[in-house]
Formats: C-alpha cells, sequence, structure tokens
C-alpha cells in the first residue's frame, strides 16, 4: 500500500509521449487505450459503434487516481458515440456498495464498465447479483480480474466479462517450459496452480518485455553491464513482431508490439474473457484500442505536463 501510495500519482496515460516521459514506459495499452477497447467490445456486441448511439454505460470505479484517469476518455466517447454515461465512485476499500448498485438498477444502463480491484470486486459482483444486474452486461478493465479478485464472489461472477491486455491460461509453449525447466525442478517463486492466472500471466510477460529490451540493447552496445542510458535505448528500439513473438512460444500471448522514442505505449491490443464459474474463457481476439483518438489526447495531456514543469520535450526521429 506505501508504494502505490508513493506511486499511484506517477502512472499516467499520457507517459507513452516519450518526448515528455522519457523514462516511463506502458507498454502494451495505456489505460486510456484500454478503454477504448472495451467501448470497441461494447460497440461490438451492440452490433456496430453506430448502434451505440441512445445507450447508457455507467462507470463504476474505485475513487483513486486509478479510476479516476478514463473519465476523461468516456467523456470523450460519450460525445463521440452518442451514449450517455454516468460516473459512480466507490470510496476504499468498497465493502459497502448497496447504494451504488441500486443506483445501477435504477438507471438501467445497457452496459457497466467496472474498475475496482481487491475486495471491491468480489463485493461489486455480489451487489449487481443483489441488484439483479446481469454480470454479462458488465465489463471489468485488466486490473479488475484476478482470480483472487473473483473467485470469492462464487456465482455471483458467472458471466462477468474482462478486459485482458495478455491472454490467460497455460496452452503456451513459452509457459510449457517455464512449468517443465522451473517448477518441475522446485524453482518456482509459488504453487504451480498459480501458473496461467492473470497476476502471473501480467508478471511474467512484464519480464519477457525487460528480457527483449535488454536483449536488444546488447546487440547494440554488446554483452556486457548496460548503463541506464542504454537500456532506455534497448526499450525505445524494443520490437516484437507476429513471427519472434512465435518463435519464442509466446503466440497470442500478447499482440505484436513496437516501441520508439515518441511512442513508449506501443500500439498493443486488449482481449476480452469471460468468467464461466471457474475460469477465463477467451470470447475475442485481439481488439485493437483507437490510437487515432487517444494518441492526440496524449500528446496534448504531455505537453501540458511539460508547460506546467518547465520540460523541454526531447527530438524525437
Amino acid at each position: 500500500m506505501e508504494c502505490y501510495e508513493r506511486l499511484k500519482t506517477k502512472g499516467r496515460a499520457d507517459a507513452a509521449d516519450g518526448r515528455v516521459f522519457p523514462y516511463v514506459f506502458n507498454p502494451p495499452v495505456n489505460y486510456w487505450s484500454q478503454n477504448t477497447a472495451e467501448i470497441r467490445f461494447i460497440g461490438q456486441r451492440a452490433g456496430g459503434m453506430e448502434q451505440l448511439k441512445g445507450r447508457k454505460i455507467v462507470h463504476v470505479y474505485h475513487d483513486s487516481d486509478f479510476g479516476r484517469e478514463p473519465i476523461p476518455m468516456l467523456d470523450t466517447q460519450a460525445a463521440q458515440y452518442g451514449f450517455a454515461v454516468q460516473h459512480l465512485a466507490v470510496k476504499p476499500p468498497g465493502l459497502d456498495q448497496k447504494a451504488t448498485w441500486l443506483r445501477v438498477k435504477v438507471y438501467q444502463p445497457d452496459w457497466v464498465i467496472l474498475r475496482t480491484f481487491g475486495v471491491m470486486t468480489s463485493t461489486a459482483l455480489k451487489e449487481a447479483a443483489q441488484a439483479g444486474v446481469p454480470r454479462d452486461k458488465i465489463v471489468g478493465a485488466a486490473s479488475t480480474c484476478a482470480e483472487q479478485d473473483v473467485v470469492p464472489a462464487g456465482e455471483a461472477a458467472r458471466g462477468f466479462i474482462c478486459a485482458s491486455l495478455f491472454a490467460t491460461g497455460t496452452d503456451f509453449p513459452l509457459i510449457q517450459d517455464v512449468l517443465a525447466y522451473v517448477y518441475a525442478r522446485g524453482k518456482g517463486p509459488g504453487p504451480a496452480t498459480d501458473v496461467g492466472s492473470v497476476y502471473w500471466i501480467r508478471g511474467m510477460m512484464h519480464g519477457v518485455l525487460t528480457a527483449e529490451a535488454l536483449r536488444t540493447a546488447m546487440r547494440e552496445f554488446g554483452n556486457q553491464p548496460l548503463t541506464g542510458a542504454q537500456v532506455q535505448w534497448g526499450l525505445e528500439h524494443l520490437t516484437l513482431t507476429a513471427a519472434y513473438l512465435k518463435e519464442m512460444g509466446a503466440e497470442g500471448l500478447i499482440p505484436p508490439l513496437t516501441l520508439s522514442c515518441r511512442d513508449h505505449e506501443g500500439g498493443g491490443g486488449v482481449k476480452f474473457q469471460q468468467w464461466d464459474g471457474t475460469q477465463w474463457t477467451v470470447i475475442t481476439d485481439w481488439i485493437a484500442t483507437d490510437q487515432a483518438l487517444v494518441r492526440p489526447l496524449v500528446e496534448e495531456a504531455a505537453a501540458k505536463y511539460a508547460q506546467e514543469k518547465g520540460i523541454t520535450p526531447r527530438d524525437c526521429p
């Protein structure tokens, strides 16, 4: 919690602009981009983005920077597509949400976007069930979707839909190698039952991105201890093609991405999965984020930050 309190104001979507934030990277998808994928998913379910006009969406969110960050993006998309959005904050730790979900029930939304974590997630799903809000009309953000937070909701979680920045499960050669060469030799950092779960996959894939950035830097500077500037160079020249992901056994775990001096996000996509009562089942392919909408807003916000802090943006190729 201390770490979260210290760093919560530093995890910004506009850090994707490497000209202003040279040492912050947020691949494969930042919160604003993730939100555009969520709306695209809802649009697909509605029969097309034009069908969002006149629809109602409720955004139930953790009352913190994490929960509030996508609000401007949701409002922008509401104006763009003609749907109505209502934002309902939940004070942490989120054990008392009865009034919130009664408000959701009264509003009768077509969809609910849920942005919570920890006990707030399981409480939300239980209260949604009590209020008669269909869980298959609730879309959780990626940070909302850990098994540790969904399982305690029991039957109330069945049908819940979640965004995923990485795939889940163990049916990937890379993960099978981890099971064979790490866990089977008693060197796993935790129980083997964690392998393939949301948090486990996220940690592993962050490790993959870091390792591949270091590999990229070493190709340029040699197999030697790297300086901070060299690691930064490696991150800004990291490219994971479809062919390379397949070669490393990670095909389907993450979409291809490319980082650069200007773009510290990388252009990843978002999959959606549904809870069947015991596990996640993938229900979509990778859905592209709306960079035509997100990137100009990222650059605008980053430029404003730079002006406020007296920062001169870097020149990028």
